[in-house]
């Protein structure tokens, strides 16, 4: 039997510090002459920097020649960074990952798309020329679902992807390779990612957890008209690079003198986005981007877990954008020289420049690796003529200052190129920001309890008036739970610290409730229905679960349900309340989840803990969301999608009563 492919990347990492970059994230050291191992050269995240100055004209030159021989060798070709979606890949300099249901995106109330909305939000950071539409986890597995269901089950979909098409971004969509376990269509993956991007009218795929697409995938993109973009989570090989026009620069530890990203110096086309996750200090990826001509992930909300940008990197990153969009044609086109240019003064403080020369004149990118600001004669041999900081948006005197953990761009222009000005202009403007504290969100309750005067079902179970102290259990994934996010700071989260059983105690304070002891059956909501006229403000569209008429109600809404209690002079139970009346609920059949009353939004991330469990398990991943009948502290944080998306078979729910 053949031994299984074992990633490195995805090895568990039992006895490895979590804030220290494992070994396969350090940069990889290129011997004299560029001569590596392909095995280790053509998978490479980083070549790291001497540490010598005296070195790096040395290291220029095998840098040179690794990239020569591995051309040679290889044969790329460049095709598809020739088409129309290719070209705008390559200067694709910031994009984003976005929750189809980020309330910046979408207002709930309103039930409509706000696309204008949320590029307004992401001009702090510099605007966005790209994003992916993340749609399904950590929503999916609730039940049979596929992942393309959740994109084809949202009402408008199509409308929102040519708005943002419209605004001059790159539209992606997400493929999650791990969904084997849902509901299968008779179609290969391939052949319903093609599908679904002509559908919407997207310009590529975001290619979840894979470095790179199979055959099959490429071949699907490739074929598509006009051919679809690939983009990885990590490090795109050589031999994929030509089929594959972007991907993440993940976990990418650095040296001290920045480095050379392997598949940006391989193909000059080649967008990278630059990304630590749960960083709350981004300084180093935008570093890296700069030095290397290369672009940033801005991903301020991951998987619903809110890790926003302070004002310093949000500042650094909007004046780098502006240049590198402006000065685009000097990165894709320019003779870049890296390390290159810096006085011996600024070397010794941490200060480091690159030299990008092109026919509109030559661009230094500098970087402050230091905790301090730095001033001095930034440059060893300063132009005769003029000098511009492209960043401040000035003239430069003989004297610069790049701020610490900062940025710097001089540029002596050959002439007077049209997007100078303009861009100096731009520059002059922008206030700036230094302030690096993190600027936390706290979710509130989006309904709190309302009292009520009904009359409780006489079998209801007696929640005492108390401030007991609750146990609650989840499985750890990267949604966290309430508004704490799961692993700050950390290189890449791997088993046995990912998907592992957490534990805590909580103090909460209960008023007299009487929880129902069993969820609303499909005789009880059909009756409310009939009496009530009630319809939904989006039509059911899913199968519901059992309809027989014990049986508990499914495929509602937090509304329904809500509208439902309402009727009967009752509300639903916060998931405090029904872990406390837990030991005497009944479940009906089949068990399902149930709605509670503890819906938070912190502005931009809405969602509600689900408690009880479901029959329903999807298996072959651990990315689903957690199946089976669960004890009554366990914990289910679910985002919430809308329009409809969030009715489900598996989920039910039960109502209560405040005692009088």
């Amino acid at each position: 039997m053949a031994e299984p492919i074992v990633d490195v990347d995805e090895a568990p990492v039992p006895l490895l510090d979590p804030l220290r970059p494992r070994p396969i994230d350090l940069p990889t050291v290129l011997p004299p002459a560029g001569v590596l191992d392909p095995e280790q050269g053509d998978i490479a995240k980083v070549f790291a920097a001497p540490d010598d100055p005296a070195d790096w004209p040395r290291w220029r030159a095998d840098l040179a020649a690794w990239r020569d021989a591995a051309r040679a060798r290889l044969h790329p070709d460049d095709a598809l960074y020739r088409t129309d979606r290719g070209r705008r890949a390559s200067t694709a300099f910031a994009v984003a990952l976005v929750w189809l249901w980020d309330e910046r995106l979408f207002d709930r109330a309103a039930g409509r798309f706000t696309p204008e909305r949320l590029l307004a939000a992401m001009a702090r950071t510099g605007g966005l020329d790209g994003l992916v539409l993340w749609h399904a986890y950590p929503v999916i597995g609730i039940d049979d679902r596929n992942q393309w269901d959740f994109y084809r089950d949202v009402p408008g979909l199509a409308d929102l992807v040519t708005a943002f098409r419209d605004a001059g971004l790159l539209v992606f969509v997400d493929y999650n390779p791990w969904d084997t376990g849902t509901r299968r269509t008779g179609r290969s993956d391939a052949e319903e990612l093609r599908a679904l991007a002509t559908e919407v009218g997207a310009d590529g795929v975001f290619l979840d957890t894979l470095k790179q697409a199979d055959d099959a995938l490429v071949r699907a993109a490739t074929e598509a008209d006009p051919p679809l973009l690939l983009e990885g989570e990590s490090r795109v090989p050589n031999q994929r690079v030509p089929d594959h026009q972007l991907s993440w620069a993940q976990w990418f530890a650095d040296s001290r003198a920045p480095g050379v990203l392997r598949a940006h110096w391989y193909e000059r086309r080649h967008m990278l986005h630059a990304t630590r996750r749960w960083n709350r200090d981004h300084a180093e990826e935008v570093q890296s981007a700069w030095m290397n001509g290369t672009g940033v992930l801005v991903w301020d909300t991951v998987f619903g877990v809110w890790v926003g940008w302070n004002d310093r990197d949000a500042a650094t990153l909007r004046r780098v954008l502006r240049v590198q969009r402006a000065a685009s044609r000097i990165l894709l086109e320019g003779a870049w020289t890296p390390l290159d240019g810096a006085s011996d003064a600024a070397i010794a403080a941490g200060v480091f420049a690159s030299r990008w020369e092109h026919a509109d004149g030559v661009l230094w990118t500098v970087v402050n690796r230091g905790d301090t600001d730095w001033t001095g004669r930034v440059l060893a041999q300063p132009p005769a003529g003029r000098l511009v900081d492209v960043t401040a948006g000035r003239e430069a005197g003989a004297e610069q200052t790049v701020p610490a953990h900062g940025v710097l761009g001089l540029f002596a222009p050959a002439g007077e190129p049209a997007w100078l000005a303009p861009l100096l202009a731009e520059q002059a403007a922008d206030p700036g920001g230094t302030d690096a504290t993190f600027p936390a969100r706290r979710s509130v309750l989006a309904h709190p309890p309302h009292r009520t005067a009904g009359q409780p079902d006489p079998d209801a179970v007696a929640v005492a008036e108390d401030e007991p102290e609750l146990v609650q259990t989840w499985r750890r994934r990267e949604t966290g739970i309430d508004d704490e996010a799961p692993y700050v700071e950390e290189w890449k989260p791997l088993p046995p610290r990912l998907h592992d059983p957490q534990e805590r105690t909580v103090r909460v304070r209960l008023g007299k409730a009487r929880v129902a002891r069993r969820e609303v059956s499909v005789a009880e909501f059909a009756a409310f229905l009939s009496a009530t006229g009630y319809r939904p403000a989006v039509e059911q569209r899913f199968l519901v679960g059992s309809t027989e008429p014990a049986a508990p109600v499914t495929g509602v809404s937090l509304e329904d349900a809500r509208a439902y209690a309402a009727w009967c002079g009752a509300r639903l139970p916060t998931e405090h309340e029904w872990q406390t009346a837990g030991p005497g609920l009944e479940r009906r059949v089949p068990a399902v989840w149930n709605w509670t009353e503890s819906e938070r939004t912190d502005g931009v991330t809405r969602w509600c803990v689900l408690k009880g469990g479901s029959e329903t398990r999807i298996t072959g991943s651990d990315w689903y969301v957690d199946g089976g009948v669960q004890a009554p502290g366990f914990t289910l944080k679910l985002l919430l999608p809308g329009l409809g998306v969030d009715r489900s078979p598996s989920i039910g729910f039960r109502i209560a009563w405040d005692a009088a």
